[in-house]
């Protein structure tokens, strides 16, 4: 593992550890659910009808000409010319 690596995940944990304590939550009042009378019927989910198309998938060999390209430094440039 390298040093920098390293170095960095303790940072990342000291950081954590640093904020946990940095932050004091006191709970001042209990949470309660509200109250809820209900009265439910029976529902009716959704129908669909879809009429979709085919689809075919299939492959096929393409032989395409790609073009070259010759690239030279300024070092090979200056050698040429010389």
């Amino acid at each position: 593992m390298k040093t920098g690596a390293i170095i960095g995940a303790i940072v990342a944990v000291a950081a954590i550890g640093f904020g946990a304590y940095m932050i004091d939550i006191d709970q001042t009042e209990e949470a309660s659910l509200p109250t809820v009378d209900l009265s439910v019927e029976g529902g009716n989910m959704p129908e669909f009808d879809a009429d979709v198309g085919d689809i075919d998938v299939g492959t096929e060999e393409v032989t395409v000409n790609v073009p070259t390209i010759d690239v030279q430094s300024p070092e090979e440039e200056a050698a040429e010319e010389s």
